[in-house]
């Protein structure tokens, strides 16, 4: 999507709003003894309330309202009857669409008390996802925001999943331009459009490459290749030549 009007961009606003607070919203229902499936209701329902629709279920059939990530899985994961322990890593992934318009945002979460290591991790996973957003503007291009996600990996010790990108959002859920590194990519010759609409999610790790099938009777659940411990933030953002305009905000 490339935002042109003013009511383009308010109906962007609004579904990520609403992305953004039903996230929270799951997030703050976390329980230990919770079941991913019961955690996925929640989503649902805060959703359906707002007249919002998941885009994985009308995208690609998903099955499930949100994606629900535990420990050794890193995206995609289908929420189900696996039961949430205390300090799990959780990532939840809501993308939603209303009034034909699509945003998309994740985070990841310790669920009670988790391994020092792991709440470092996902400290530096939301700087890492603030620092590619930080150099969003028109004009720009697209490979500053790998290099600078990059930058915050090198320094921490970090690994970056490389074969999951950003992409477009707002027409559908995954739009023009298509992917968009997020990790240090000399190929990537694009230049930021005025008003383009994307993704900024980078999956930092404790040492994995690349994101792989998990489960043989599963084509969704990707888990790290080589296993390691990986987060994802994500927010929908809007490039002006002033910077970037964050949709996905709770507040």
């Amino acid at each position: 999507m490339i935002i042109t009007t003013d009511e383009q961009l308010g109906q962007l606003k609004e579904i990520g709003r609403i992305c953004a607070m039903a996230r929270e919203v799951m997030a703050e229902a976390m329980r230990p003894g919770m079941t991913t499936l019961e955690l996925d209701e929640i989503g649902a329902k805060f959703l359906a309330d707002h007249g919002a629709v998941s885009a994985p279920i009308i995208t690609y059939d998903f099955p499930g309202a949100t994606c629900i990530s535990v420990n050794e899985e890193i995206a995609h994961g289908i929420p189900g009857d696996r039961v949430l322990k205390d300090g799990d890593l959780v990532n939840i992934d809501v993308s939603a669409a209303k009034d034909g318009v699509y945003a998309d945002c994740g985070a990841s979460y310790i669920l009670g008390k988790g391994d020092p290591r792991l709440e470092k991790l996902c400290r530096d996973g939301k700087k890492a996802m603030w620092a590619g957003i930080k150099v969003v503007k028109a004009g720009a291009p697209l490979a500053d925001i790998g290099m600078a996600i990059g930058k915050v990996a090198k320094k921490g010790g970090y690994t970056l999943i490389r074969n999951l990108a950003s992409h477009g959002v707002g027409d559908s859920l995954h739009d023009e331009p298509g992917e968009v590194p997020t990790w240090p990519d000399k190929s990537e010759r694009r230049k930021i459009g005025n008003g383009l609409v994307f993704t900024i999610e980078p999956f930092l790790s404790l040492g994995g490459q690349m994101a792989e099938q998990m489960y043989d009777d599963d084509e969704w659940t990707l888990t790290a290749e080589p296993l390691a411990p990986t987060v994802q933030y994500e927010h929908t953002i809007v490039a002006t030549p002033r910077g970037p305009v964050v949709v996905t905000l709770a507040g």
